[in-house]
């Protein structure tokens, strides 16, 4: 894989010219500050300071009572000593509440490739639902499968230059709230034909779908042939559609073939090779409750499962053990 591969599925390179048939986005390049803000994780967890009281987050964010909490230092010998005070992003936070009230009053939001799909169980919803700055940067702070896009993103390029891309972007689009999970499909291509189509929402079963295989593979097919395969520059590559229950499709997004894209209910080995009955394009979704996929629906990054040394889970699983072992010496202390 080239970084050129990687650069092209950056949704501020590929929005533009598949905005007609895509979910509507504004886009925003972020301040290298943020972006700062987003990959720190040396110091205490501190939400940005809104420059707009209407925007702050609920008590239970930040409570005022807790204060004592958040000015002293774990394990500090000075109770004096106060932290850093909370970012603050005027500009950007102004940007991204105009794009806010623009798209209807909630969004869902994602940097150049990954949306933070791992923290939604930290918004009061259990959703991306966002309708402030002070919501985004939570969901954007909390989550481990942004690694990627932070840290990670040329890592599997044979050409790699560089770790991180020079600039980022934040994508607002538009919050559906009758979005229906099972209708979201991955999308294969090699040598520019569409090859695979598997069904995204691994984790359950829904008969309904089964039921409008074939509709659902030729609107698919021909919404490749007609919207996607003459515009999108790549040979090799994924996208992720979502069918409307009028039959319509709609572009969610692209990834790079193979590499850190999950090939869902296929092996990228599978995908690779050539068809032996001559049928090009094939169609998997879960089929039975037995073909469930257990594991997948927790709260890890669903493109990203990163539980590797130094990473967001470690951490917090050995910051979960040290407090229980402080707990188990506290209780046979007493």
């Amino acid at each position: 894989m080239l970084e050129e591969e990687v650069n092209r599925c950056q949704i501020q390179e590929w929005y533009p010219k598949f905005k007609s048939v895509s979910i509507r986005t504004l886009i925003h390049e972020l301040p290298e500050s943020f972006v700062q803000y987003l990959r720190d994780d040396s110091g205490p967890f501190l939400l940005p300071l809104s420059i707009s009281n209407e925007d702050a987050l609920p008590n239970r964010i930040h409570n005022p009572e807790e204060e004592e909490d958040f000015a002293v230092s774990e394990g500090s010998d000075d109770e004096s000593e106060k932290i850093s005070p909370p970012p603050s992003f005027p500009e950007l936070e102004f940007l991204v509440k105009e794009s806010i009230e623009t798209l209807g009053g909630a969004v869902f939001p994602k940097l150049n490739w990954s949306s933070p799909k791992d923290s939604a169980w930290i918004s009061s919803t259990g959703t991306l639902k966002c309708t402030s700055f002070c919501e985004i940067a939570l969901l954007l702070r909390s989550s481990d499968s942004l690694v990627h896009d932070l840290r990670h993103a040329y890592d599997s390029c044979i050409d790699k230059t560089s770790s991180r891309p020079s600039n980022f972007f934040i994508a607002l689009r538009k919050w559906a709230p009758s979005i229906r999970p099972e209708m979201e499909f991955r999308c294969f291509v090699r040598v520019h034909q569409l090859v695979g189509i598997s069904q995204r929402e691994v984790t359950g079963f829904y008969p309904s779908i089964c039921e409008q295989k074939n509709e659902l593979k030729m609107a698919i097919q021909e919404f490749f042939t007609d919207e996607v395969r003459l515009k999108f520059d790549l040979e090799n590559y994924t996208f992720d559609v979502y069918v409307r229950e009028d039959g319509r499709v709609k572009l969610l997004d692209f990834n790079p073939w193979g590499a850190f894209t999950l090939p869902l209910l296929f092996t990228w080995e599978e995908l690779g090779k050539d068809s032996e009955d001559g049928n090009t394009l094939e169609f998997r979704m879960v089929e039975s409750q037995c073909g469930v996929r257990p594991g997948l629906k927790t709260a890890v990054p669903y493109d990203y499962l990163d539980t590797s040394e130094g990473s967001g889970w470690d951490q917090f699983l050995r910051n979960a053990e040290e407090e229980l072992r402080r707990q188990t010496l506290s209780a046979s202390d007493g």
